[in-house]
């Protein structure tokens, strides 16, 4: 995704994601598959959410993907045990309370994708240069940029978060286990594990709902590399199972994410957009599969 948008300048995509949105779509798609997008027969995973994202109310949709507002959505659904401490909320990033925050924390803008910053300690941080970053996060429009509007509709703010200890994991690695749970009418159908997850690659790895390893569903590349540990069964899978039925109930898609830490489950985000529906780390059969699960006739 990222090969995607460093070939096509910015303030072009900002423009066509403003005004034509779809046309912008259309040519990030040329872009990272090499053929056009098929919008009168849409039938992969990513041409589908590309056409519900035009065709249908995605006002939930935006709901979700606010990392902070989506928290209240998480207690609708009674599924409130798996939230983080929450330590903080801010509109503006100067009024950040940094003495009201503990020593270990994460930080993070509502309205972006994939903008954390973790702190360990807090006396070591650069809280000027933080608050700078995260007014700037603030102000960036996502979805202007990458051809997703509903992130326009978000009201921007930063959170502050409880820090999740990775050493209570189930193994030793560098990063949370990310527990990426995709979901097509309520149902989950599978897992995509990311872990290890430093600034150039991270390692992915495909399980089914009995936790069996499928290689053959990747696409390993670069970035997204295939593990070298053989990552056990988190304790809390059915739970996360259960929790994912609740929370993606209605939806055609959606994947959910989650954390165990201490054999316990925590929620991450949820998102209708995975990879901005631009995901190339999947095989094209398993695409196609996913695709099949998503019926626009009812739509």
């Amino acid at each position: 995704m990222r090969t995607i948008f460093s070939k096509f300048k910015r303030s072009l995509r900002l423009f066509l994601g403003k005004h034509y949105p779809k046309l912008l779509v259309s040519i990030l798609y040329r872009i990272a598959f090499g053929k056009r997008i098929d919008w009168d027969d849409p039938r992969t995973l990513n041409e589908k959410i590309h056409w519900l994202k035009f065709n249908t109310d995605t006002s939930l949709w935006t709901l979700l993907a606010d990392k902070y507002r989506v928290r209240e959505y998480v207690r609708q659904r009674g599924c409130e045990d798996l939230l983080v401490n929450l330590y903080g909320v801010w509109t503006d990033s100067s009024e950040i309370d940094w003495d009201s925050l503990p020593d270990k924390f994460v930080m993070k803008s509502n309205c972006s994708s994939g903008d954390v910053r973790i702190c360990t300690d807090k006396s070591k941080i650069d809280r000027q240069e933080w608050e700078a970053h995260f007014d700037k996060a603030m102000r960036d429009k996502l979805g202007y940029e990458r051809g997703e509007p509903h992130y326009n509709a978000i009201e921007p703010a930063v959170i502050a978060e409880e820090l999740l200890d990775i050493s209570k994991q189930p193994i030793r690695t560098s990063s949370l286990i990310d527990y990426k749970i995709w979901c097509f009418n309520g149902e989950p159908h599978h897992i995509w594990a990311c872990f290890n997850r430093r600034k150039e690659d991270v390692e992915v790895a495909v399980f089914d709902m009995d936790w069996n390893y499928h290689p053959e569903k990747s696409i390993f590349t670069k970035h997204y590399k295939e593990s070298t540990d053989i990552l056990p069964r988190p304790k809390s899978l059915n739970e996360m199972l259960e929790y994912a039925r609740k929370l993606s109930a209605g939806l055609p898609q959606v994947r959910v994410d989650f954390y165990e830490v201490d054999d316990k489950a925590y929620f991450g985000e949820m998102t209708m957009t995975g990879g901005g529906a631009f995901m190339d780390w999947y095989s094209d059969d398993f695409m196609m599969e996913m695709g099949d699960l998503i019926s626009l006739t009812d739509k």
